[in-house]
């Protein structure tokens, strides 16, 4: 039997449940999204999606969170499983064909790794050799923004580290996780650049063509950065890490 249709004062923002948001999301992706020993989910993902539900109304018991593979989540959210997604999931155009996607609420960052102090910033990159892995967004970035710099191309991270500490290069430009790493095992190399990248940042996934839905998880997002929630939420679960401006709340 069809059960009635739920009038749209009702639901204003077209969920499956009124009463609840149900989220899909990951037991395993730590520190995004995570479960505890007695069950319950945890992560930047999970308290920032329960933030921003709680704006438009919602208890911390009307967020319905549910473990999947990552590979599920979005046709999950596309076939009406869930209401949204929320796994640091990037924004891709590919993506895009079969899902929306809120506003960007984490960006990967760029670094260039260095043991030369004088490299602070794309002009002291001038004239200098920089290490890119080959086919990476870093060498695709390199070449349009660091034009003074001469790239020496690698087919990998760690072919590139062992050029730059045996003197070939004069830094190497990776992602920021990539380079704490490294940074961590060669105490004399430095990150002396990063930059934030917005090409995948993560959203809220949301079934396509929900976009009372989409709106007010922007809106509540955008208040949850402007408010400093989002930034507490980062330096909780990524310290150390470094925050976009744009995240940040304008002065």
């Amino acid at each position: 039997a069809l059960t009635a249709p739920v009038l749209a004062q009702d639901n204003p923002y077209g969920l499956i449940d009124p009463t609840v948001i149900s989220v899909g999301t990951m037991g395993d992706a730590k520190p995004y999204a995570f479960t505890t020993a007695d069950g319950a989910f945890s992560g930047f993902d999970i308290e920032l999606m329960q933030n921003v539900a709680e704006r438009l109304g919602f208890k911390k018991d009307q967020v319905i969170f549910t473990g999947q593979e990552f590979s599920a989540l979005i046709p999950s959210v596309a076939n009406g499983r869930f209401d949204v997604a929320a796994a640091a999931i990037g924004t891709t155009e590919k993506r895009k064909q079969t899902v929306d996607f809120g506003d960007g609420y984490l960006a990967g960052f760029l670094s260039v790794m260095t043991a030369d102090p004088s490299i602070k910033d794309a002009v002291g990159l001038k004239g200098k050799r920089l290490g890119v892995v080959q086919g990476s967004l870093q060498e695709i970035y390199a070449e349009k923004n660091f034009t003074g710099a001469d790239l020496v191309k690698f087919p990998d991270n760690n072919s590139a580290v062992s050029a730059l500490n045996n003197g070939t290069v004069d830094a190497h430009f990776l992602d920021y996780e990539a380079a704490k790493d490294y940074a961590n095992r060669y105490p004399e190399l430095k990150i002396g650049v990063n930059i934030p990248s917005f090409d995948a940042p993560a959203g809220f996934v949301i079934r396509k063509g929900n976009d009372a839905l989409r709106v007010a998880l922007n809106k509540a997002l955008h208040e949850a950065m402007q408010d400093g929630t989002w930034k507490k939420l980062h330096e909780k679960w990524f310290p150390g890490t470094p925050m976009p401006a744009d995240y940040l709340p304008k002065t």
